[in-house]
């Protein structure tokens, strides 16, 4: 057994693991697909998809996401921080592929450099969508929304090899100038940053970009060190817990562009899944039961240590306070080794079918539904009748059957060749 790898787990579970030594190893070629981050991945997106349809004011309150000041969490709280748990998992696998091909550190970075450009930029023209004002934009909000969309998926479709180049740079630049287009239009008839485009929080696809260029690069230069790893890990935690104590006021100059790098939070949950996946990687050398015990001592230590740090900070998802991203980190921990478990080692995977689409084609599975919505909002076709519900039952049935066809949709237009890739 790896001597980081033992180390780790006598951290994390003080007893003798010696006697485990004569288990049956489990095996895997380090290139094979592991099945179960595409499955949690899934899941997350499926659950986010139900969380954001839901209408909060008929469904029950431990759904949705709780205020800033309250000290807990809903569902809708674990959701993102599930999904970039997941984000970091898949890290390990993917660079170790490029580096075992030859690809070079700087092809590397600048694939790295250039996936978080794009998801910075579809991040903050999401964040600015509802922001539109028709009458100096020249036109509606759901009018500029689709169209920045359907420009997205324009510039990032991964189209087929097969269909004709030129056709393809067609499509790209006409996303390009389209998007260029609307940015210039652009005014949201608000004082602030002279009514035009703002980072501010940088949208979803932005944190998750941001998460995802610390925890690349972290792993280019740690590689599958577990101990490097963790004292990264231990460094953004306690970024993440000086941010929350207002201690960080000397790099509010740099705070616009790198405010989420500096307020740790994000990265630290990034880099909790990265962890992850360099032990699941690393697996080969392991006996699966030894593999489970790991997680499952993770994800106890990190609830653990959320509850403890809970004296300090309250479990908030919008104040990004360490406690949260703690518990969380615990519960991704848990869920995916069950997941593990069930997938990977037991190879049953059937009753995941459904979520197949979400997990290999997550971009596409988040974007796709917003296209929709705003066809629906523009067009006043009620088939969001179920929110209008009185009764609980049928906003959450409702918005459960709204996530699964979005899954169904991901499927029908990844047929069709339409499918995103960064």
């Amino acid at each position: 057994m790896n001597i980081e790898v033992k180390g780790l787990f006598c951290i994390v579970l003080p007893f003798d693991y010696f006697r485990f030594c004569n288990h049956r190893t489990y095996t895997m070629p380090s290139n094979t697909r592991i099945s179960s981050i595409d499955i949690m991945r899934g899941l997350t997106l499926v659950l986010m998809l139900f969380v954001n349809d839901l209408n909060m004011h008929t469904a029950p309150s431990w759904l949705g996401h709780m205020r800033a000041d309250f000290d807990g969490m809903g569902l809708a709280d674990w959701v993102f921080p599930g999904f970039l748990f997941i984000v970091g998992m898949a890290i390990p696998f993917a660079f170790y592929n490029r580096l075992a091909k030859g690809e070079s550190l700087s092809k590397i970075s600048i694939h790295i450099i250039s996936r978080t450009l794009s998801l910075l930029i579809i991040g903050v023209l999401m964040l600015n969508s509802g922001r539109v004002d028709p009458a100096l934009t020249g036109m509606g909000e759901n009018l500029w929304a689709l169209l920045m969309y359907i420009s997205v998926f324009l510039v990032w479709n991964d189209y087929p090899e097969k269909l004709n180049k030129y056709l393809k740079n067609g499509l790209r630049i006409t996303g390009i100038a389209a998007l260029l287009f609307l940015v210039a239009k652009f005014r949201s008839g608000q004082p602030v940053n002279n009514g035009w485009l703002i980072t501010g929080w940088w949208g979803i696809l932005g944190l998750i970009g941001w998460g995802y260029l610390v925890s690349a690069f972290t792993y280019l230069l740690c590689r599958d060190s577990i101990i490097k790893t963790t004292a990264v890990i231990v460094f953004f935690l306690v970024l993440n817990m000086l941010s929350c104590w207002n201690l960080l006021g000397f790099l509010d100059p740099v705070k616009p562009a790198f405010g989420i790098i500096i307020e740790g939070n994000t990265p630290l949950i990034v880099l909790t899944g990265l962890l992850g996946g360099i032990i699941i990687r690393k697996r080969h050398t392991l006996d699966i039961r030894k593999t489970i015990v790991i997680f499952i001592g993770l994800g106890l230590l990190c609830l653990a240590s959320g509850f403890i740090l809970r004296n300090w900070f309250i479990i908030s998802k919008i104040k990004a306070t360490p406690s949260w991203g703690m518990i969380c980190t615990g519960i991704s921990y848990l869920l995916f080794i069950l997941i593990y478990w069930i997938a990977d080692f037991r190879n049953n995977r059937r009753w995941a079918t459904i979520v197949k689409p979400a997990g290999q084609y997550s971009l596409t599975t988040y974007l796709a539904p917003d296209i929709l919505y705003y066809i629906i909002w523009m067009t006043g076709v009620p088939v969001l009748f179920y929110k209008a519900s009185s009764s609980a039952l049928v906003v959450v049935a409702g918005s459960v059957a709204w996530a699964l066809l979005m899954v169904g949709l991901t499927a029908l237009l990844v047929r069709l060749n339409i499918k995103l890739k960064i």
